[in-house]
């Protein structure tokens, strides 16, 4: 199923940038020395169906319908805390869900752009963001070990679709 995706922030190959992100998945398992197993790597397919956040029982579910078996739910907990150990994928807080990581193995602090309409999320990595951050936290005497930024709001398609319904951003001016 080739097909073209029009991501609201980067029109591209979507079936390409799953297996784009499975073959990194893979090289990076091998040279930290651990086992990417199928069904660790299922999820992760999982995860990066679509620019948009998935939650653990929505893998579970998904899950379910790819296998014979039922996975419990430990089972993708383990696979989505080996795939957030292995730096593939990041957790954002605010939705109790995960999405795939587009930098994995680079070092780098997460900030997502999330859609509150169509919850199409962006992770952005922005060298002011990162330096104010290190500014602030060294002026506390704070060393940063890890971040995560949620900014939530209307991504640039939601916005000139002129659908804005069930968000506070008509009151921002």
């Amino acid at each position: 199923m080739s097909q073209t995706m029009s991501s609201d922030y980067h029109p591209h190959n979507h079936d390409q940038c799953i297996e784009e992100a499975l073959q990194t998945a893979s090289a990076i398992c091998q040279n930290n020395g651990v086992r990417l197993t199928p069904l660790r790597k299922t999820v992760l397919e999982l995860v990066w169906q679509s620019h948009q956040p998935v939650g653990a029982y929505e893998v579970l579910a998904q899950l379910a319908k790819l296998e014979s078996r039922s996975a419990q739910p430990p089972t993708v907990y383990r696979a989505l805390d080996f795939l957030l150990e292995q730096g593939l994928i990041h957790r954002l807080s605010s939705l109790n869900a995960f999405i795939g990581c587009p930098h994995p193995g680079e070092s780098h602090h997460g900030s997502f752009l999330i859609c509150k309409q169509c919850r199409t999320t962006q992770e952005v990595d922005h060298a002011a963001i990162n330096n104010a951050i290190q500014s602030c936290a060294s002026e506390q005497g704070f060393i940063v070990s890890e971040s995560s930024i949620e900014l939530t709001g209307l991504c640039r398609h939601c916005v000139t679709s002129g659908d804005t319904t069930d968000t506070d951003m008509n009151e921002v001016s």
